[in-house]
């Protein structure tokens, strides 16, 4: 839909949006690619490489309007993004964070093939401060074999929820469990003139 690194450049909408916040190369734009069945997210092999706020629209299957937006933020905790870029970033991403009236999620993407991670923890008190709804989902769930459940158990424990949806974007583990998260978010936000059903 958009690109933005301004918070002039937002898109005017009233869908309700899904931002998806992680640390750089956690798999942001595999697991919105996987989400939607399709690549609509650029995939790198060099972490850091997404450097603005793009939206997407969602449709779903059958109906001519979009239903939501999802954001796809830039990375963070990346050592080799400058410094004046990383400030440049919470010029755009600190206002789309704390005054996005639309946002309704944020889906707090960690690796759950590593151990909990401090900027994951602050990350999630940001937004805990900043009163906005979030779900901790853990990404590369298929690379941790029979260590899963120890892994999550981990990961609720350091960050302090009682919730961690395990994903992979290869395997499909997951998938459904987190539409339905998100679908409630768009449910909630019928069209005039339409069912949620």
């Amino acid at each position: 839909m958009i690109s933005a690194a301004d918070p002039a450049r937002f898109p005017v909408s009233t869908l309700p949006e899904v931002a998806f916040l992680g640390r750089s190369n956690v798999g942001k734009s595999s697991l919105i690619n996987s989400l939607v069945s399709n690549k609509i997210a650029k995939t790198s092999n060099t972490p850091g490489r997404t450097q603005t706020i793009n939206f997407f629209e969602i449709r779903w299957p059958g109906r001519p309007r979009p239903e939501l937006l999802f954001a796809d933020l830039p990375g963070y905790g990346f050592a080799r993004v400058p410094k004046d870029v990383k400030q440049l970033w919470s010029g755009f991403i600190d206002p789309y964070l704390l005054e996005r009236p639309q946002l309704e999620l944020c889906l707090c993407l960690v690796d759950a093939n590593i151990p909990p991670q401090a900027v994951d923890a602050q990350l999630v008190e940001f937004l805990r401060k900043a009163n906005r709804n979030f779900l901790v989902v853990a990404t590369k769930a298929d690379r941790v074999g029979n260590k899963l459940h120890a892994s999550l158990a981990a990961l609720k424990k350091e960050l302090e929820v009682e919730l961690v949806i395990p994903y992979s974007s290869k395997t499909g583990l997951g998938h459904d469990e987190l539409w339905k998260v998100i679908r409630t978010i768009s449910d909630r936000h019928v069209q005039p003139g339409e069912s949620a059903s």
